[in-house]
């Protein structure tokens, strides 16, 4: 394991239920990215294929919401405190501890990876293997929704996230880089969310030909 993956872990292991306290409601003030997360399982329901992974699950707040959006759900996080806090808080959903670059998943299986800011401290030249990974795992017409921190400069900018050292992204470019791993990018949502770094939150969903 690459040390910024033991530095992750270790960040996130010590901040669990902090994490946990301010994200298990926060969707409810950010209805672009709930809106989102809502079509992302309609369509995975239309495919046929309702089994899914919410990949970087953290404490498993959105796998439970995929659950109950018609999904079958699987949480998977770096983070051993992370899954087990997420079994503990939803006891009748699976969680496991997983690398995103290595997922427990058999190929072609999954009708949609869901992503969402949990691909954001993955360094810029380690991203297409962990793309790779996601295409791996899905069967063809599944779907990927992958969400991070938008900019509107060039190139991906690193940050000092308050948890671990992290990466926005032009949209243009990580388009381009689900392009490149086999994907086609369906649609796009970018938003401003007055933070105070400045930063889009940015969405991008695709699917698997």
């Amino acid at each position: 394991m690459s040390n910024h993956q033991d530095e992750t872990r270790a960040a996130y292991d010590g901040v669990v239920e902090l994490y946990a306290s301010m994200f298990a409601n926060r969707l409810e003030t950010q209805p672009f990215a709930r809106n989102m997360i809502s079509t992302f399982a309609e369509l995975v329901r239309g495919t046929g294929n309702l089994r899914a992974a919410d990949v970087g699950c953290g404490p498993g707040h959105l796998t439970a919401m995929l659950y109950d959006l018609g999904l079958d759900a699987t949480g998977l996080d770096l983070s051993p405190a992370m899954v087990a806090h997420a079994r503990r808080a939803h006891p009748a959903l699976r969680f496991d501890e997983a690398r995103m670059e290595a997922l427990p998943v058999e190929d072609g299986a999954l009708g949609g990876v869901l992503a969402h800011y949990s691909m954001i401290h993955t360094p810029p030249g380690e991203l297409p293997a962990l793309l790779a990974e996601q295409v791996r795992v899905l069967a063809p017409g599944g779907l990927l929704l992958v969400s991070f921190f938008g900019t509107e400069g060039p190139e991906p900018v690193r940050f000092d996230h308050k948890v671990a050292p992290a990466y926005s992204w032009p949209a243009e470019q990580f388009a381009e880089l689900l392009a490149g791993a086999g994907l086609l990018v369906v649609a796009r949502l970018l938003h401003d969310p007055a933070s105070e770094r400045g930063f889009l939150d940015t969405h991008l969903l695709a699917r698997r030909p």
